[in-house]
């Protein structure tokens, strides 16, 4: 299924890197997704640059071990922490689709949220957020019913913990409608379709490496709510939180390029909860 991203004729209504004129962005990437032998992504560079880091909870990637070095990791280097729950599927990494009812997938839901902040409390850092991985967030991004479980899921846990999801997604609508705060999320190294839904990874130039590409597409999408899709279209798109992910070749130099690029461009790069009143 192609992920339903956000309408060309709506802009969230939440751009939290906003404040007056000043220009700010939440920097984030999928950390935490290897586990026993099998090493995924360089953990170590990608926190050297992120403000927010989404964390596997042992399910689509991840293991208690991975889990506990990551956040350590994070506390070092003053990244903000959030659960990054996907579908149990180690093998497709989370990137397949899965058939649940809406009480299965709030508490898988759940269960990873608290797995995330019980090991986070014990190494003294606190949740931020929640994003959910691959597959569920794709599918939550227009099935309104397992939106609202992930939704309920997060409601249940921490009422103040931050949903992240596409603009226009009903996975924000759910959040939203649960009274959570909600950050709409743009990637900087994915190509995008004309009607602004993600290109499908199966598509040649669908994962974008190329440092300079990948920074002056961030640049502009925070700078004009904007982005050329993968046919040469403009389409709007709104990013309280930039995302590069962390199995993209070369994503801790390329995560280091992001923020160096915007911080040049004038752009202030914070989390989201350093926003908080």
């Amino acid at each position: 299924m192609v992920p339903f991203c956000f309408s060309r004729r709506r802009r969230s209504r939440h751009r939290l890197w906003q404040a007056g004129r000043v220009l700010r962005v939440d920097l984030n990437a999928d950390v935490g997704e290897s586990y026993g032998a099998y090493v995924v992504g360089d953990d170590e560079a990608l926190l050297a640059s992120l403000t927010s880091a989404s964390i596997a909870a042992g399910f689509h990637a991840g293991d208690p071990r991975v889990l506990r070095r990551t956040i350590r990791l994070a506390r070092r280097h003053g990244v903000y922490v959030g659960a990054h729950p996907g579908f149990p599927d180690l093998a497709g990494f989370g990137r397949r689709e899965m058939c649940l009812s809406a009480d299965e997938a709030e508490d898988l839901v759940l269960y990873q949220i608290a797995a995330v902040a019980g090991i986070a409390k014990s190494e003294g850092v606190r949740l931020q957020h929640v994003k959910p991985h691959g597959a569920l967030y794709n599918m939550a991004a227009a099935d309104a019913g397992l939106a609202a479980a992930i939704a309920r899921a997060v409601l249940a846990f921490d009422a103040s913990l931050i949903l992240f999801g596409l603009p226009g997604s009903a996975l924000l609508a759910a959040g939203r409608a649960a009274g959570l705060r909600v950050a709409a999320e743009a990637f900087a190294d994915r190509a995008y379709q004309r009607d602004g839904t993600l290109a499908p990874r199966a598509i040649p130039g669908a994962v974008i490496s190329e440092p300079a590409a990948v920074v002056s597409r961030a640049i502009r999408m925070v700078s004009q709510g904007v982005v050329t899709a993968i046919d040469g279209t403009d389409v709007q798109v709104a990013a309280d939180t930039l995302c590069v992910h962390g199995d993209t070749p070369g994503a801790g130099q390329l995560a280091a390029s992001v923020r160096s690029g915007l911080e040049a461009a004038g752009i202030t790069v914070a989390a989201i909860a350093d926003g908080r009143a």
